[in-house]
């Protein structure tokens, strides 16, 4: 496993914990996280924690995929919020062994089409 792959799974470890502040050491003084879904964009490891700590409800985050190559790292998440289990899917840009930037997207389920029933063994949309 690289080491970038470690860095990224120590950062998901810590937000299932809730110990945001061991995120801290994992993010580059230039961090980015962008949430292009709703257009924001926060700057700064302080901002990015402090919104973190501040989320309504607790989760609990477990990878479901992770993919490495060089400085990019992607994960398929699972955060399991009450009854729900919500995908979430981040692509990490890494520098220097850090964190340097986040995208990430909160895709919603929706209905399967019926068209395309024919085709489809499992409806794995409904979560």
């Amino acid at each position: 496993m690289s080491q970038n792959s470690q860095i990224i799974e120590s950062f998901w470890a810590a937000f299932d914990r809730f110990e945001f502040e061991a995120v801290a050491p994992l993010l580059h003084d230039d961090f980015v996280f962008e949430l292009p879904q709703s257009g924001e964009r926060i700057r700064g490891r302080d901002n990015f924690i402090a919104m973190n700590r501040h989320y309504p409800g607790q989760w609990r985050i477990a990878i479901t995929k992770l993919v490495a190559s060089d400085d990019e790292v992607a994960t398929e998440i699972t955060a399991t919020y009450g009854e729900k289990n919500l995908p979430a899917i981040s692509f990490f840009t890494l520098r220097d062994g850090q964190i340097l930037h986040i995208r990430e997207f909160w895709p919603e389920s929706f209905p399967a089409e019926e068209w395309r029933a024919q085709w489809v063994d499992v409806n794995t949309s409904k979560t």
